[in-house]
């Protein structure tokens, strides 16, 4: 759904930055700002900063900043668009409704449909749960030391004995066979005609990341067969692409996720303290999966059954976080099965040292293949490391992949300089590299490199001086122009500002409407909150300015210069004109009165 910019515009200036920040973090003010503890990262002294005159925040400590839509979308796991949601409710602003086609229509009508009629489910199994008819059911929960809070909180409950109890419920409150149907909760025999799909079982109702209810799985009371059941796919239910669990531990606030087999894994551990747990759907991860987690985290502890089934999930899954770029490390449980079972017998502060001490991922995928060899022969040793080096190619990035190499050689006590070149000519004869050549010149010097990083920080000082001083704005923009900053979130966020400008009044906070991700709005907002070194005397502060200035225009000219097509005279005029600028802007006095 596309909402108007102005309409964006005025959700965010009816929702104060302070005001909201101020619900998650305790501020306090000095000076013009308010300062608190940052709420994404650890730190012991305040480093983060919310400005009512911006209505920005930043973190000086982990470059964690944005706007009131970007504290929600980094604080709550929102996307940019439930932020708007979030805060237009709070500010009582009606949003309009979506226009729709027809055929879109139709499917937003069933999805909402399968919505409430699974709420109505799930609403009806707790009720049976806590019936004389579910004693049963809550006895194996209890049994397996749940609380009551908990059995409430992730919402479980009872199918009973009789096989279409729910569908003559649900047709009594007035949903249609088709729609039940639909939403996965019946199925039809000929003999038998339709019946209930999950009946005379422990229910789990799984929710999205919203907490609605998606679908269910079901755990048999009794020797029938299967032991679990889960949902159909549906229109709002994709296995592949939700996790139980999540709608809760998106909050938890931890850098990393706890990824388990099955849902009294999840509640266990929740149970147990451990609010960042999560399971796939009975379905093996899947890049869908590793996508949705990344959003939440970029580190996950892989907390599968030790048994071999349990172990060769683990080392399927390693590979597909790595590809999706999330680290993994695995978590054993031995002598128990499974975290729920490791939770009951050795208790949480044990649970947690497994963690502490936790396999990294793909090392520990080298210790289960040092299985398939016999590491005590020469022979065997090598067929190990050649097929280590084959893995080792996988690191795409150098400085990555040479921390590996160093950590493999270190660990099975070989010389690192062997298996570096083990590892190179794996890597050519795959075809995935090149016989090393070296270069004249190396590219990309790191005195290269500090001398971009320079010009970046000075664009960043000039837009942090231009909206936090509205005089300098002149100053400055009538030497420096949006094409003069770097391309890409650097001059699209000069090209806004300087706009704003000329309509009548700067607006920070407005510009990062224009961006949607969390990334671009960190960014964005590390344009307008660089640390300008206080300077003694009015004089060091123009001669500052100054210099700032003259280095980027310099730089941007030599840029310009660079790309210049020699049958564009047009540009070179330019070129020139503003070089002969250039020249008198060094011999002139800069105020900033």
């Amino acid at each position: 759904m596309y909402y108007p910019d102005e309409l964006i515009e005025e959700i965010r200036t009816r929702n104060d930055i302070v005001d909201v920040i101020s619900g998650y973090v305790r501020l306090q003010k000095k000076g013009s700002s308010y300062f608190g503890l940052c709420p994404f990262h650890n730190e012991k002294s305040p480093s983060f900063s919310v400005s009512r005159q911006k209505q920005m925040y930043y973190c000086f400590g982990c470059g964690a900043g944005g706007n009131v839509f970007t504290f929600l979308m980094e604080y709550e796991n929102f996307s940019f668009m439930e932020a708007v949601k979030f805060l237009a409710d709070r500010a009582g602003i009606k949003l309009p409704e979506a226009e729709y086609s027809k055929e879109a229509k139709e499917k937003a009508d069933l999805k909402a449909s399968i919505l409430e009629v699974n709420k109505k489910a799930a609403r009806y199994y707790y009720i049976q749960l806590k019936s004389e008819r579910g004693r049963k059911a809550y006895t194996y929960l209890t049994d397996r030391g749940l609380s009551d809070d908990t059995i409430k909180a992730f919402g479980l409950g009872y199918s009973n004995v009789f096989s279409d109890d729910l569908y003559k419920y649900l047709r009594g409150e007035g949903y249609s066979e088709e729609l039940i149907r639909q939403a996965g909760l019946i199925n039809t025999d000929e003999k038998k005609g339709v019946y209930d799909k999950f009946w005379n079982r422990v229910i789990f109702p799984i929710m999205d990341v919203n907490s609605r209810v998606i679908g269910f799985g079901g755990r048999v009371m009794g020797d029938a067969k299967p032991k679990y059941l889960n949902s159909p796919e549906t229109v709002v239910f994709d296995k592949s692409r939700n996790l139980y669990g999540l709608n809760r531990a998106r909050t938890s606030r931890k850098p990393y996720f706890l990824l388990c087999e099955g849902y009294m894994d999840v509640i266990s551990l929740h149970q147990a303290g451990f609010t960042n747990a999560v399971a796939s759907l009975g379905t093996a991860l899947t890049p869908g999966h590793a996508s949705l987690i990344k959003r939440y985290v970029k580190e996950v502890y892989l907390t599968y059954d030790s048994d071999d089934a349990g172990t060769r999930a683990a080392l399927r899954a390693v590979p597909i976080l790595r590809e999706a770029g999330i680290s993994a490390k695995v978590v054993r449980m031995d002598p128990y099965k499974d975290p729920d079972e490791f939770i009951k017998n050795l208790g949480a502060e044990e649970y947690e040292k497994r963690i502490q001490n936790a396999r990294n991922g793909f090392m520990f995928s080298l210790e289960m293949l040092e299985r398939e060899y016999d590491m005590a022969s020469p022979e065997g040793k090598t067929d190990f490391f050649r097929e280590a080096a084959r893995r080792l190619i996988g690191f795409e990035d150098e400085l990555e992949r040479n921390n590996y190499i160093e950590a493999v050689a270190s660990a099975y006590k070989a010389s690192r300089e062997s298996l570096e070149k083990l590892v190179a000519k794996t890597a050519v004869n795959s075809g995935m590299a090149r016989p090393a050549s070296r270069p004249k010149k190396a590219e990309g010097s790191s005195k290269e490199k500090k001398k971009e990083d320079g010009i970046l920080t000075s664009q960043k000082a000039l837009l942090t001086w231009m909206i936090e001083d509205e005089k300098l704005f002149g100053r400055i923009s009538s030497y420096i122009h949006p094409d003069d900053f770097a391309d890409g979130i650097y001059r699209k966020v000069a090209e806004i500002l300087y706009e704003q400008h000329e309509n009548g009044g700067m607006n920070p906070a407005g510009i990062l409407n224009h961006f949607t991700s969390e990334e671009e709005h960190r960014e964005a907002a590390s344009l307008f909150n660089t640390k300008i070194r206080q300077l003694k005397t009015k004089e060091e502060e123009e001669q500052a300015l100054k210099e700032v200035i003259l280095r980027v225009k310099s730089h941007s000219i030599d840029e310009r210069t660079r790309k210049l097509d020699p049958a564009d005279m047009a540009g070179l005029q330019r070129l020139m004109e503003d070089k002969r600028k250039l020249e008198g802007l060094r011999t002139l006095h800069i105020s900033i009165d």
